[in-house]
């Protein structure tokens, strides 16, 4: 009689138990899915992204741009814009507003073009360039020097190297010297025509072009005062002696050499062509920006204008 009861006593533990183990696991299930339904996984598939889009997506933002995403209306463009290697994610309003006004424009020239303001009209947009990054201060028709900005160490360019009366920043000109020689043993003998322009003195160039070409066109081919390179003290024209014109210097030997090397010495050139619509000016084959070799080399390789790099690697990072 004493085993029967120990058996039923055995039998009911061992059922309490399965209980348990049954109550234990239904509870860890719904405390997993209770879990997993406060994801940004599965509210963006609730939204109506596939698991795919919504792991794209959940790769390319943080939380905050994931809010802003699932207040939006489920939108697959979303997704194909993430996937873009310049992406930036505060952009993401202004990229879906450009797109809609231009549905012809690739995703990646749409990321390219708003990453550096160009869904702004020029000198409507103004932003103060941040003159605190030195070497790195971008200058274009968005970003604006002040009148009386001067940059520091400001050097003349021995005649050597240089028509005389030009001048650059010290670092810069270092460098263009090590460029110049570098390239006079490849056999080409370089020349600077022009350098650093103040504002008065690039405000005089402005007015120059301006009355003789017209405005529109004076605007593709010069900078309006302050928002000239050569107000930098970092930009240098430069050609070969004794070949001077701009039409033939760009199909040059020199040309060429300085396209393939000039990066290693901190120089790129800052206005290539098929690049007008990002830099907002026409090809210039002569003119050449100091960035310093690290910065040089990265543009070199992934083949990207001054204004991309800016935009995503110092402005995007910042942020």
């Amino acid at each position: 009689m004493g085993k029967l009861k120990l058996k039923k006593s055995a039998k009911k533990g061992f059922v309490i138990l399965i209980g348990v183990v049954v109550l234990i696991s239904f509870g860890f299930k719904v405390y997993r899915d209770y879990r997993y339904k406060q994801t940004y996984e599965y509210k963006l598939i609730e939204h109506g992204y596939s698991m795919e889009e919504a792991q794209i997506i959940l790769n390319a933002c943080k939380d905050e741009q994931l809010e802003e995403i699932l207040a939006k209306e489920k939108d697959s463009t979303i997704v194909s814009l993430v996937q873009e290697k310049y992406y930036i994610p505060k952009n993401l309003d202004r990229y879906l507003a450009y797109a809609k006004k231009n549905t012809n424009t690739s995703y990646k020239d749409i990321v390219t073009l708003v990453n550096v303001y160009r869904d702004y009209n020029y000198y409507e947009h103004d932003i103060e360039s941040n003159t605190d990054l030195g070497i790195l201060l971008l200058v274009n028709k968005y970003y604006k020097l002040k009148e009386d900005f001067e940059p520091l160490e400001i050097s003349d360019i021995s005649i050597r190297y240089s028509y005389q009366g030009n001048k650059i920043s010290k670092e810069a000109n270092d460098a263009y010297v090590d460029l110049w020689h570098a390239a006079n043993e490849a056999g080409y003998t370089l020349i600077v025509n022009s350098s650093y322009r103040n504002y008065q003195e690039q405000e005089s160039v402005y007015h120059s072009k301006k009355t003789s070409l017209g405005q529109k066109k004076a605007d593709e081919a010069a900078a309006r005062p302050g928002y000239s390179e050569h107000q930098s003290g970092l930009a240098i024209d430069v050609f070969e002696l004794g070949n001077q014109a701009t039409d033939t210097f760009k199909v040059s030997n020199a040309y060429h050499w300085l396209q393939e090397n000039a990066y290693k010495y901190g120089f790129i050139e800052r206005y290539p062509e098929g690049k007008e619509n990002i830099t907002g000016y026409s090809a210039e084959a002569w003119h050449w920006r100091y960035v310093g070799k690290d910065v040089a080399k990265i543009i070199q390789e992934e083949q990207i204008t001054f204004d991309e790099y800016y935009a995503y690697y110092i402005e995007n990072q910042a942020s």
